[in-house]
């Protein structure tokens, strides 16, 4: 389950992921950065939005949803 955007985990990001669910493959990886740059500057809209703890901070983890693709387009 996803968690919801934490102000506090989110000053302490220090990493970004982003995760391409295989329903994606067609969108070619100049459209697949668009979106993550979209997405990564507004992490609160994320669908599925997680966070993953590291040594020295959060690494905040986005899957990407249809509903994100047609937000950021």
């Amino acid at each position: 389950m996803a968690n919801a955007f934490d102000p506090y985990r989110e000053a302490l990001v220090v990493e970004t992921k982003t995760i391409w669910p295989a329903e994606f493959a067609g969108l070619s990886l100049v459209e697949k950065g668009q979106i993550e740059a979209k997405l990564h500057a507004a992490p609160k809209d994320a669908a599925d939005l997680d966070y993953t703890r590291l040594h020295t901070g959060f690494c905040r983890d986005i899957t990407v949803t249809d509903a994100d693709v047609a937000r950021v387009k």
